[in-house]
């Protein structure tokens, strides 16, 4: 996972700070990093996404790690840019519930910050200003180095050995044909329960978190193929957050999406092999932030 990035680190200096800042926020209590932990892989570890007072969340919050490499963003994939969710997101209801007008007004109110700004974008303090600073961020949060880049770039140790012929698995079953790309997803659309009906689809189309009129199908849930980097540690898993284990996702993915009933000993097998996209950030395993 070679990755140039070129990016501005005023920027990613000044995106992290509002990343974590509650102001953008309608209560002035929640900020990005309130959803995000980095010890839960930039995720909040649970189920649903407890959202706003009034706005309860619908569907499982999504790592950020990595979210500058996909090409398609949110459950429903609908969003295409960074700076598209970056500007929604402070004004869903749900997420952070607030209006770009207050946040603004609030933020110009901080004397360094708006110094911070001036030094950084020759018209200060203003929403796109705000929105770049913090999509510049979301782009450093990439997590190379994994031990199956590794081993892609040539170290035959860089896995085990159960770990290769779980890769070989992943191929020959076919699952890599929607998991695919630099983040082993994250870049197209898929109905989830090609082969029956899971339990977390039971609500077919009208499945929170799923896309609509996406084309694909018009009575079935049909959702971004997620991102399998650093997976292991980014549970609960589906839109729901409605399986708690690798193993047991990974069953029910094999019999909805490819029809298969995969033995235990090829389920250890695949796990091995995403247990390698584990990847580090800034020099640190994911797993041990």
């Amino acid at each position: 996972m070679p990755i140039e990035l070129n990016l501005d680190q005023r920027k990613v200096q000044l995106g992290r700070q509002l990343f974590t800042d509650s102001r953008l926020s309608g209560d002035n209590g929640t900020s990005c990093a309130s959803c995000h932990f980095f010890n839960r892989g930039l995720t909040d570890g649970a189920p649903i996404s407890h959202g706003q007072p009034g706005h309860p969340g619908a569907t499982n919050t999504l790592s950020l790690f990595n979210v500058g490499l996909s090409s398609k963003l949110g459950w429903d994939g609908h969003l295409l840019t960074l700076e598209q969710q970056a500007a929604g997101v402070v004004e869903n209801p749900t997420t952070m519930g607030s209006k770009w007008g207050y946040v603004l007004d609030i933020l110009k109110r901080d004397s360094g910050l708006t110094t911070t700004f001036n030094q950084i974008y020759p018209d200060g303090i203003q929403r796109d200003n705000v929105i770049d600073a913090l999509v510049e961020y979301e782009k450093s949060l990439t997590t190379p180095n994994a031990p199956f880049d590794r081993y892609l770039r040539g170290d035959q140790d860089a896995i085990s050995s159960e770990a290769k012929e779980g890769y070989q698995l992943f191929k020959d079953y076919g699952c890599a044909s929607c998991h695919q790309g630099v983040n082993v997803g994250g870049n197209m659309l898929q109905v989830f329960g090609i082969f029956g009906k899971p339990e977390a689809a039971a609500q077919g189309s009208h499945t929170p978190g799923a896309a609509q009129n996406s084309g694909i199908s018009d009575d079935q849930p049909v959702f971004r193929v997620p991102v399998l980097r650093n997976v292991q540690i980014t549970g609960p898993y589906f839109h729901d957050g409605s399986v708690q284990t690798l193993p047991e996702a990974i069953a029910i993915m094999a019999k909805t999406q490819l029809g298969r009933d995969v033995s235990n000993e090829d389920i250890a097998k695949l796990e091995a092999f995403l247990d390698s996209l584990t990847g580090e950030y800034q020099g640190v395993s994911v797993g041990k932030l």
